[in-house]
């Protein structure tokens, strides 16, 4: 099965850019497809896991953390959707952390903060995916980078809708 590939922290504010499409096509024997600009990538062909992670790090232009999943856990993620059928206000993103090693807790809901006006929202943990919601908002960043402590592991996030992406390609959609 294929792997999903999340880097953390690159192309953000103008800080460790590179262009993900291009360490695409030099990771093309895996069979790799780039989603956006954030470092998502789909790997169809991984191969030995640990030979596809070298390769990765070899190709990538700085240290970086890298979180991966297997894709049917993904494909999972969405079919059970944790956010169910009723739309997201404007002024909230829904989104999946990936846990870049096994997290400590593996259900838990909260608000960050806990006192007050929420900015981010857990809903559920499964595994390595957290699945939560965000304010739109300048402190937001700020309490995304909770998760890492509330699991005990570094986290990356993306949006639901780059996750739902992932999915079209996993089942062979683009």
């Amino acid at each position: 099965m294929a792997l999903v590939v999340f880097l953390r922290g690159i192309n953000v504010g103008g800080h460790r850019r590179f262009r993900p499409s291009v360490l695409a096509a030099e990771l093309s024997g895996f069979d790799v497809v780039n989603v956006g600009a954030a470092g998502t990538l789909v790997v169809r062909r991984p191969g030995s896991r640990a030979k596809f992670r070298a390769e990765l790090r070899r190709r990538l232009p700085f240290e970086a953390i890298v979180a991966m999943c297997e894709g049917r856990d993904l494909l999972r993620l969405v079919e059970e959707n944790p956010f169910g059928g009723e739309p997201a206000r404007g002024d909230v993103v829904r989104f999946v952390s990936v846990l870049a090693r096994a997290g400590r807790a593996t259900a838990v809901r909260c608000a960050i903060p806990g006192d007050g006006e929420w900015f981010v929202r857990v809903i559920s943990a499964k595994g390595r995916l957290v699945c939560g919601e965000y304010r739109r908002h300048m402190k937001t960043i700020g309490y995304l980078g909770q998760i890492d402590r509330l699991f005990g592991a570094p986290a990356t996030t993306r949006s639901w809708n780059t996750i739902l992406a992932v999915a079209r390609i996993l089942k062979g959609g683009g």
